[in-house]
């Protein structure tokens, strides 16, 4: 992610400085190194690994849990090392390890890369390890152990804070592209589809007869058009990463002839649940403009019952018998067994169909909050 590059640039800077902190200390505290030569060697290691892992921590791809692991195993093994290099009583006497500070560098690694509770993890490792030195004083062990959880706390959640605020400005400016593009597709449909509908639908109803039929269809297509290019852009744009509310897919579908009642609260569902279900009513009230009278009604009723989300489709058309449904997929008419029944199957849900002649038909889909198409 762009915003960790500063944050990964940070730490190879802090550990340069810090190295160079130790450094300084094994000079001035020479007196206190039975191995003057080996803590030298050791503070050469721990150069290279600098130089290591802030070329390795450049490149996202580079950043696998191999690495950070070794990361922290190496730097726990120099922080141990200290005991083989100081004199026992330098430890007591308050004398600071031969890492110093830079020890600190893995618990910052793994707080950008995998948030503050692997931060704390790391640095509860480290502090461990410190614990093991200064066995006889733990007050200042117990201080450098408070440092090193609070900095990969607050690191950890200062990256993810930063993620957050990336997130968000990709999302505004996903929003504000797709707005535009909609704006210019409206201007164009407006001057060319809507308008020639809108004539459809004048000429139609002054024909009268099977004309009026296509005007009044006309009319309705106009209508559906006008909403959907009329829709704001963050209701698509909102599932891309998350959830989106059925609601505003299904209210499209409100006409004269067709009532959508739906719940005062948001119903959510993973995007492509909510487009497969929009789509498979869209199917069930395409069946009913397509088999039954002019002038049937047929109302959409939304009900968010927790664990799924049903949604009715009830009218009051002439109904159908039993056997109609199989004999239209034997004969290869596969609007309901695909359109509605296939997409629920899909979804992991179900669609139940009870009809009878002369009683409308009832569709009931159960699309489950978890369904296997994700």
């Amino acid at each position: 992610m762009g915003f960790q590059v500063p944050l990964w640039r940070a730490i190879a800077v802090y550990r340069i400085a810090s190295l160079c902190y130790a450094v300084a200390l094994v000079e001035l505290d020479s007196q206190d190194y039975s191995r003057w030569l080996l803590a030298w060697a050791l503070l050469g290691v721990m150069a290279a690994w600098t130089a290591a892992t802030s070329y390795a921590y450049r490149e996202p791809q580079r950043r696998t849990a191999l690495l950070l692991v070794s990361d922290l195993v190496i730097t726990a093994g120099l922080l141990l090392s200290t005991a083989a290099v100081q004199y026992p009583g330098s430890m007591r006497a308050g004398a600071t390890p031969v890492t110093a500070t830079w020890v600190a560098g893995p618990v910052l690694a793994w707080a950008v890369q995998w948030g503050r509770r692997a931060g704390i993890v790391s640095a509860l490792v480290l502090a461990g390890c410190d614990f093991a030195l200064r066995s006889d004083r733990i007050s200042i062990a117990l201080n450098g152990a408070v440092l090193l959880v609070l900095a990969g706390m607050l690191v950890g959640y200062l990256a993810r804070l930063a993620a957050d605020v990336e997130s968000a400005q990709q999302r505004a400016t996903e929003v504000e592209a797709a707005g535009r593009e909609r704006e210019r597709l409206a201007r164009d449909i407006h001057d060319s589809v809507l308008q020639v509908l809108a004539l459809v639908q004048r000429r139609g109803i002054d024909a009268g007869g099977e004309a009026a039929e296509l005007g009044r269809l006309a009319g309705e297509q106009e209508a559906a058009l006008r909403a959907l290019i009329g829709a704001k852009p963050e209701s698509y744009l909102a599932g891309q990463e998350g959830e989106v509310d059925v609601r505003a897919l299904l209210t499209r579908e409100a006409s004269a002839t067709v009532t959508v009642s739906t719940p005062a609260e948001p119903v959510l569902l993973t995007a492509p649940a909510a487009t497969e279900t929009a789509l498979a009513v869209r199917a069930a009230l395409d069946n009913v403009r397509q088999h039954c009278p002019d002038g049937t009604r047929a109302w959409v009723l939304v009900e968010d019952e927790g664990d799924e989300v049903a949604v009715m489709i009830r009218d009051d058309g002439p109904g159908m018998t039993g056997g109609r449904l199989a004999e239209a997929a034997a004969a290869g008419r596969l609007g309901v067994s695909h359109a509605i029944d296939g997409r629920m199957r899909d979804l992991g849900g179900a669609a139940q169909i009870t009809s009878g002649d002369g009683e409308g038909t009832l569709v009931v889909l159960r699309v489950p909050r978890r369904g296997r198409l994700l």
